[in-house]
């Protein structure tokens, strides 16, 4: 697989790179990430607060054989106690919790760290120099954010370089283009958009409410059955470029993203080996211009209800 840069941080990483966020056992994640190894990802994406800090251990000991041939980013931002208890940035935290993933982990050093959410009682400035202090002392390479605005981004950048800001991107919504690209072309930061397959509904798997019943998915409004219906006419565009190029649904709905925006590698999430291997080799599938402007203009007109999340977890989109 190609790798690219996270826009001009030095940092390079596989076109497309892996979330670990659904792994539970060491079965599981042996079987999976072993199959994105196979593909050629050397991106792989987990966060403290996943499986209150199993994930992290989880993710190390798989990786542990192949570490200097990857790039692992974790996150900090919240309390986590056997669950999540609240946002908590204070810097004394944070070195807390990089020490913890640092073991956790089984690394010398966090290849990117991200702030998790935005803690609105820590100021950003704060934070940027949290992480810059511990990049000076060798524990962290390179520093993210998440789910953040524009003035969020240019105030912690001022104080540390910020090479890649993550947020949810897909042909399914598109709303960082609005604001947020711009700026990060133009302050030279990475793009790393989670959900590239939107939650699974761009795969083509998803028509109704009943499909996804007891899982992760369920709990996102847009899984009702009168958005799912409505928007089925993307997921059918979708369906006819990959028809025309071999390929699956979602591997279109990848190599979209990584025609478009060559600083970004997004990084579909699965529990399943057979998906990551499929995800991966979205990388291999060369979009035209005309395929790009074609998805780009019927994907437009199906962009999903901004309220993305429910209530409990919108309130820490802070932008």
């Amino acid at each position: 697989m190609h790798q690219r840069q996270l826009g001009t941080s030095g940092l390079h990483v596989s076109d497309i790179g892996l979330g670990c966020m659904s792994l539970t056992t060491s079965e599981q994640a042996s079987a999976v990430i072993g199959a994105a190894l196979d593909a050629g990802v050397n991106f792989f994406d987990t966060a403290e607060v996943y499986g209150a800090h199993e994930n992290e251990r989880l993710v190390g000991r798989v990786l542990r054989p192949v570490r200097d041939q990857v790039k692992i980013a974790t996150k900090f931002g919240f309390n986590v106690n056997n669950g999540l208890e609240g946002l908590n940035s204070r810097p004394d935290h944070i070195r807390e919790v990089v020490d913890g993933s640092l073991q956790r982990l089984g690394v010398e050093r966090i290849d990117l760290l991200y702030q998790h959410r935005l803690d609105p009682g820590v100021p950003i400035e704060e934070t940027a120099g949290a992480v810059k202090e511990l990049i000076e002392a060798g524990k962290v390479a390179h520093f993210g954010l998440c789910e953040v605005g524009v003035d969020i981004i240019r105030r912690a950048h001022a104080v540390q370089p910020v090479t890649a800001l993550q947020s949810e991107y897909s042909l399914w919504w598109r709303e960082p283009e609005a604001e947020i690209l711009p700026v990060l072309e133009d302050l030279g930061i990475g793009f790393v958009p989670f959900s590239p397959l939107g939650k699974g509904f761009l795969t083509g798997t998803i028509h109704s409410a009943d499909d996804v019943a007891g899982k992760n998915a369920a709990i996102f409004p847009r899984f009702n059955d009168d958005t799912l219906a409505h928007h089925q006419a993307l997921v059918d565009a979708v369906a006819a470029v990959a028809s025309r190029h071999s390929c699956t649904p979602g591997q279109v709905a990848l190599a979209w993203i990584i025609a478009r925006l060559p600083y970004a590698s997004p990084i579909p999430g699965t529990s399943k080996a057979e998906r990551a291997t499929e995800n991966s080799r979205a990388a291999d599938v060369r979009l035209t211009q005309a395929d790009v402007a074609e998805l780009d203009e019927i994907s437009a007109k199906f962009q999903v209800d901004p309220v993305r999340y429910p209530e409990h977890m919108q309130r820490w989109v802070n932008r």
